[in-house]
């Protein structure tokens, strides 16, 4: 099996300036756990899951960080982009998503795909073709597959095959 035939072809995409609260929002929507952030032309950037909208990207925490430590240090007063990155409301994807996006082929086998994921330590690859998202696969489309390829032989032992 490969990707096309268990991806999700409905994906929900945001753009790098969207919102953590609307990504948020998003997620509860259509009950999942992480949306590509994408460029207008539909090509992914990163990604942004509950994981980063609860902790976000060390890369930046310690840019701000050092910030801090500049301010405190020549006791200037704060800057403004760093009281408005403390005011979660304006959060924005490109600030906690994991990029670069990890991706796979339409034709990508299954396999390789829960190799990718386990050795990354990620839950999910957006498929893409022509470098344009056209699907997703998670972890959860893996295990489908699975169960799916699963079937019980004459004794009631489960062994793998096709349904």
């Amino acid at each position: 099996m490969i990707a096309r035939d268990v991806m999700t072809r409905d994906v929900v995409s945001v753009t790098s300036d969207t919102s953590v609260q609307k990504i948020a929002s998003l997620l509860i929507q259509h009950g999942i756990s992480a949306v590509p952030v994408t460029d207008t032309g539909g090509r992914p950037l990163g990604i942004v899951s509950q994981g980063d909208l609860i902790r976000p990207d060390r890369a930046a925490r310690e840019n701000w960080r050092q910030s801090w430590l500049e301010i405190l240090a020549d006791g200037e007063p704060l800057a403004p982009e760093l009281i408005a990155w403390l005011d979660t409301r304006s959060h924005v994807a490109n600030a906690v998503m994991s990029a670069p996006a990890i991706t796979v082929g339409e034709e990508t086998d299954l396999r390789e795909i829960a190799e990718i994921l386990t050795r990354r330590r990620i839950n999910r690859v957006p498929v893409v073709r022509d470098g344009r998202i056209v699907g997703i696969v998670s972890r959860a489309d893996l295990v489908r597959a699975l169960s799916a390829g699963l079937r019980a032989d004459v004794n009631g032992s489960v062994v793998a095959g096709r349904a």
